[in-house]
């Protein structure tokens, strides 16, 4: 066992610490600011990597490029700072997101296979590919008798106004909710389509009632 103290253990810089796993040294200094990595040593203004920090980066690398964790997962992993609880959860959640992504790029897989196999020259006419067109794309199953129709509907639909469709996608009953009372002159406020339910029915009644808050603080701070 060497008696060395960690200040004389061997120690490469930063250039060659990416070099060992072809990085740019800028990934490391990201990876140090976004929590993947711990501060390195430090000589003056240059980092210092030992052999524990050269593993530990060895372990960002195999989360962030082979395992495609985001930054937040890798950091709770690669860091060493997190309770084992924490860490094998958030490996569990990143497997699960790629076992989604994997889903995914075998259904990419199978259609362009599908798309080579095709014994339609135009591969609009295909037999298959209004199905496709049904489960695969934000078209949806067919509810008029053709695609135009069907765009100028959809089109209808995302230029509806916000009024309308609030209306529609939340019908209620206007008649069982009163309108609310102006607290100055106490008669009813409309309601407004946008923004914020108002407080007062007019901006002459915002202001009166202001200056009557003002009145009675000034009389209440005269002794």
């Amino acid at each position: 066992m060497s008696n060395r103290s960690p200040d004389e253990a061997p120690a490469v810089r930063i250039g060659e610490a990416a070099a060992l796993y072809d990085l740019a040294p800028s990934t490391l200094r990201w990876w140090e600011r976004q929590g993947v990595l711990s501060p390195s040593a430090r000589h003056g203004a240059q980092r210092l990597y030992r052999e524990e920090d050269l593993r530990r980066i060895g372990l960002a690398y195999l989360c962030r490029v082979v395992g495609m964790m985001p930054l937040d997962g890798a950091a709770v992993v690669a860091s060493g700072r997190t309770d084992l609880k924490a860490w094998r959860h958030t490996i569990h959640e990143e497997i699960a997101r790629l076992e989604k992504r994997i889903e995914q790029a075998a259904a990419a897989r199978d259609y362009l296979d599908h798309l080579l196999n095709c014994k339609d020259d135009d591969i609009t006419q295909c037999p298959y590919f209004d199905i496709e067109l049904a489960t695969r794309t934000p078209a949806g199953p067919p509810r008029h008798p053709d695609l135009v129709t069907a765009a100028r509907a959809a089109h209808a639909r995302s230029h509806r106004p916000r009024d309308e469709k609030a209306s529609n996608d939340h019908p209620r009953d206007e008649k069982k909710q009163p309108l609310p009372v102006c607290p100055s002159c106490e008669r009813p406020i409309p309601r407004s389509p946008r923004g914020r339910p108002r407080t007062y029915c007019s901006h002459a009644c915002q202001q009166r009632a202001y200056r009557a808050r003002r009145k009675a603080d000034t009389a209440i701070a005269i002794p």
